[in-house]
């Protein structure tokens, strides 16, 4: 795809043109209109690339996709060969979906274990639109717990540390703490619920 006099060098000639260089060091520079030049011409390719990446599962492939393209303007540095930047490209594309697949495992675990309602099969990979639509929900309450229950379910749920640790960290019993998490994972329960009749 070619705009504003932008070019990816030809497939396998290991040369480059001099519009890469200048366009990743524009970006680096923060350029807004060097942004949306890269993403005219890699957003779609980055788009079909996580698609396959993601087994043809559109909501993760668009997740990851978001991912990405803030990880691009986080790390963004100058390139002088398009092959290269294209396999960077990649490589943070591979790191999103890795990392967004960790966060589904780690999300759907604890679902799992606090409601019966969203329970999933073992072996059932977590890539579904009804589990996507959890996640989205689940990571929107979390964010807007108070900062000692968030803090509280990540060490418990994400972090697998036992009651009995927390209550020492807490200077608290670990029939205080198992209570608070009970009142926590019932607030979240009846959050999510209503974010699904909501939608």
């Amino acid at each position: 795809m070619q705009h504003s006099g932008f070019r990816a060098s030809p497939a396998g000639t290991g040369t480059a043109p001099p519009e890469i260089s200048v366009l990743t060091r524009r970006m680096a520079a923060g350029d807004e209109a060097a942004f949306r030049i890269f993403y005219d011409a890699y957003y779609d390719r980055l788009w079909r690339y996580l698609l396959v990446v993601a087994s043809g599962n559109e909501d993760v492939a668009r997740e990851v996709l978001q991912s990405t393209l803030v990880r691009i303007a986080r790390y963004i540095k100058v390139f002088h060969d398009e092959p290269v930047f294209w396999g960077w490209l990649t490589v943070l594309a591979r790191t999103a979906f890795s990392d967004q697949s960790r966060k589904r495992r780690r999300y759907l675990a604890f679902l799992e274990r606090f409601t019966s309602h969203f329970q999933s099969e073992k072996n059932v990979q977590p890539d579904t639109h009804a589990d996507t639509r959890l996640l989205r929900l689940l990571d929107r309450d979390l964010s807007q717990l108070p900062p000692d229950e968030r803090e509280l379910v990540e060490a418990k749920y994400f972090s697998r540390r036992s009651v009995r640790e927390l209550a020492h960290e807490h200077q608290t019993t670990e029939k205080a703490i198992e209570s608070k998490l009970v009142r926590i994972r019932r607030k979240l329960k009846a959050s999510i619920l209503q974010g699904l009749k909501d939608e």
